[in-house]
């Protein structure tokens, strides 16, 4: 008798919550991810006994902390390459945000990707530290999974993109994918939420 054992299931994941990044000079990233990137400033553990400061916007965290020695410090980068590791950002309007940038004198490269019509603009630079940062149109394209989940197929409706409390009523509507071969694909129509909401979620 053969005995088949599932695959174990994936940890209970709700959203991406904060992503934590070493910095050379604490106030320089503030004012960067600030001033450029539109973070809001929240309430920092009391706790804490290190220098660092936490950011939130666009439901999910930037967490900043002071580097201690100079072994800790990242390392600086001039060259700017797409394919570094990275944070992506969508945008709702390319054009404005490459001209935000070269007025404020933020070195970037730009690419265009191309996949089957659908064409997805991307900016590429910086932040004080040498961190990569990218703004996008990268919701242009669809999210398709490339295999079946649990023996049923899979489309985007079923991956969590958000926790609950992160949305405001969420549309779901069903339409042809013009690629496609006899699927489907989801699009989620969700209202825009307000910074306020944001902040409160982290308290909730």
């Amino acid at each position: 008798m053969e005995i088949i054992i599932e695959d174990p299931e994936p940890l209970p994941l709700l959203s991406l919550n904060h992503i934590s990044l070493v910095c050379n000079s604490l106030q320089l990233s503030l004012a960067f991810y600030q001033k450029v990137l539109g973070f809001v400033l929240v309430k920092r553990p009391s706790s804490f006994n290190f220098d660092g400061a936490w950011l939130f916007n666009y439901g999910v965290g930037i967490h900043l902390l002071q580097s201690e020695t100079s072994d800790t410090e990242p390392p600086k980068k001039t060259m700017i390459n797409p394919r570094d590791n990275h944070l992506s950002f969508q945008c709702t309007n390319i054009g404005v945000t490459e001209k935000r940038l070269q007025e404020m004198k933020i070195d970037y490269v730009k690419r265009v990707i191309e996949e089957k019509g659908i064409y997805v603009d991307q900016l590429f630079f910086h932040d004080p530290d040498g961190y990569m940062i990218e703004i996008c149109t990268c919701e242009n394209l669809p999210v398709v999974p490339l295999f079946p989940w649990k023996n049923n197929t899979v489309t985007s409706c079923s991956l969590k993109s958000a926790h609950p409390m992160q949305t405001i009523s969420p549309l779901f509507r069903y339409e042809k994918n013009m690629e496609a071969i006899g699927t489907k694909r989801c699009r989620s129509e969700v209202q825009e939420e307000t910074l306020l909401l944001d902040i409160m979620d982290i308290f909730i």
